[in-house]
């Protein structure tokens, strides 16, 4: 991944994804918005901040990467793996007029101009682009969607929706938290050997006694390659946000008192 400055503003992007030509796309940091208090500064979610404050970093990070906030598109996140179909009359949604796209951790369109946003605090940002079908998907993967495969579900529904073969497929996956630091315990270790038995080779003793240690990042790379992703064309970020919470929001870190990370893809052609 590289790092991007403009002034405050600071964020990453995928060096395989701006290849493609076709997307303009980012993953946020803390750095580069208005608000103050615990969600200092580029906070991209309202939870107890302020709407003007939220909408004003859409606008900065929006303007930064070259895309028009007024066409972002939100959904509530729930953990799950459903995939929405984003057309023009979602645009707005969750920004600038109620959302009701519900319940759903991804989102895919093939139409220029939509900007595709999901939400992290450590969970795993998924970003998907089909380079010849001209089509993009964001997928929001904690542990339960890891398990779930929400990132298997996405590319599933593009195939369906647009046509996208998976071996067409360029993926980054971004800043989350990392096998250095997602501790759990053995209730969590289970559902990941009964549901993906490949992933016993991403669980590890942890230094505490009956605690373990996954590598979620890990898990989906393999996960999407089961399925007919190509291993080079999948750029993994290695980065984890809550040893890197000076930088990024993390759940971990901070609790409920912070502010929210965002990933934005749009399509450009």
């Amino acid at each position: 991944m590289k790092l991007n400055k403009k002034g405050d503003l600071q964020y990453y992007t995928f060096e395989n994804i701006e290849k493609t030509n076709i997307v303009k796309h980012c993953f946020s940091t803390k750095f580069g918005g208005v608000s103050t208090g615990c969600y200092e500064s580029m906070n991209l979610a309202f939870r107890e901040d302020s709407k003007e404050n939220v909408i004003k970093n859409y606008e900065i990070i929006c303007s930064g990467i070259g895309v028009d906030y007024k066409n972002v598109v939100f959904a509530s996140q729930i953990h799950d793996d459903k995939v929405y179909k984003v057309t023009k009359e979602d645009i707005g949604k969750g920004l600038l007029k109620e959302s009701d796209i519900k319940g759903y951790d991804a989102l895919i369109t093939n139409e220029k101009d939509i900007v595709l946003v999901t939400f992290y605090a450590d969970c795993v940002p998924i970003f998907i682009v089909d380079y010849k079908n001209k089509a993009i998907g964001m997928a929001h993967s904690g542990w339960r969607g890891t398990v779930k495969e929400i990132g298997v579900r996405t590319i599933e529904k593009m195939a369906k929706e647009y046509g996208s073969n998976p071996e067409d497929l360029i993926i980054g996956i971004a800043p989350s938290i990392a096998k250095c630091c997602f501790q759990v315990g053995s209730d969590v270790v289970d559902v990941f050997k009964k549901e993906l038995p490949f992933s016993k080779d991403f669980i590890f003793n942890d230094t505490v006694k009956d605690k373990f240690k996954i590598d979620l990042q890990g898990i989906i790379k393999q996960s999407l390659i089961n399925n007919g992703v190509l291993e080079n064309n999948i750029e993994i970020s290695g980065i984890c946000t809550m040893c890197n919470s000076d930088t990024f929001f993390s759940h971990r870190v901070m609790g409920n008192n912070r502010g929210s990370l965002a990933g934005l893809i749009s399509l450009k052609y």
